[in-house]
């Protein structure tokens, strides 16, 4: 009798083509390595080594000229006392938890909208546009459209409205940028999910609807447990994109010459601030900051992850 230690395990993949393998499977094998490599090596030039660098970076002083200077974790220290820094992880996660939450809300809204709808497909690429169009664009737009000037105040000024309110004022323009986010994404993330609603079978709706079930129920039973997987999908992607905000807060509340408020700033634009705007750069605290906001999306993505997993469930 053979020992069963000398025995591959069934699945294992060795890496070597086994006796009994296709012609096709083994040359799968034989080109798994040359094929991924290439990907791999562009992932650590470009991601890994980077992060290991601002890591570094992060623990000296450094004003982009004069010599390193080692700092240990006294960044991270100045970070914490700092309630810019402070402020700005609490405006990130309102754009996380907030918006995102008002995002797809609408998305799902507009999803049991559009199923039934007649030409829902011209109507799904016009809610998709805006996704097409930069960020800056969304800014610029938006600062003209509030401005105390814009198109607005002379629309509720020809109404009879004399004292509009002060929409750019320091108080309101955070909510305004959040406003914008919801706006310009909320068609890119129903587009994805329309997507998947479209892989549904209608049989699944028509039998759902003969027991009695309306809209909200056919949403809630049907829709969301075959859409889960893509819906996952889309959490994940809002809360990496939630923690890279930035040019839509720089345009929106500042300008060339001034950066926005600092009750505006999210982490992403505290690490620009820090690196490159005002009089001294500290590109140390500013790879601190990027730190920070790596790890704070990374704890985010995997908790995220973990609560959404669900068993799967085939059409």
């Amino acid at each position: 009798m053979v020992a069963p230690a000398i025995l591959p395990a069934r699945g294992r993949n060795t890496g070597r083509p086994r006796a009994g393998m296709s012609a096709i499977e083994r040359s799968r094998r034989r080109l798994y390595w040359p094929m991924l490599l290439p990907a791999l090596i562009l992932m650590v030039l470009f991601y890994v080594v980077p992060i290991l660098y601002a890591g570094w970076l992060s623990l000296h002083t450094w004003d982009g000229i004069n010599e390193l200077k080692w700092r240990g974790a006294e960044n991270y220290i100045q970070l914490a006392k700092d309630p810019i820094f402070v402020g700005s992880i609490g405006n990130t996660l309102k754009i996380l938890f907030v918006v995102g939450i008002v995002t797809f809300v609408f998305a799902f809204a507009l999803t049991m909208i559009l199923r039934d709808m007649t030409g829902r497909k011209f109507v799904r690429s016009v809610l998709f546009f805006p996704t097409l169009i930069n960020a800056m664009v969304f800014g610029i737009f938006a600062g003209f459209l509030f401005s105390p000037a814009g198109p607005l105040n002379k629309i509720l000024a020809a109404v009879g409205v004399t004292d509009p309110p002060k929409w750019l004022a320091q108080d309101n323009l955070f909510n305004l940028i959040m406003i914008v986010m919801i706006w310009s994404a909320t068609g890119y993330f129903t587009t994805i999910i329309m997507s998947a609603v479209d892989q549904i079978p209608a049989y699944y709706y028509e039998a759902a609807g003969l027991d009695g079930a309306g809209p909200w129920a056919k949403f809630r039973h049907v829709t969301l447990p075959l859409a889960w997987d893509v819906i996952s999908v889309c959490a994940v992607l809002w809360t990496m994109s939630s923690v890279k905000v930035f040019e839509l807060i720089l345009v929106f509340g500042g300008s060339t010459a001034q950066a926005p408020p600092a009750s505006t700033w999210s982490t992403a634009l505290y690490v620009y601030q820090a690196a490159f705007g005002g009089g001294s750069r500290e590109f140390g605290v500013s790879a601190a900051a990027a730190i920070v906001s790596l790890a704070l999306v990374t704890v985010l993505t995997i908790g995220l992850r973990r609560m959404l997993r669900r068993e799967a469930i085939e059409i």
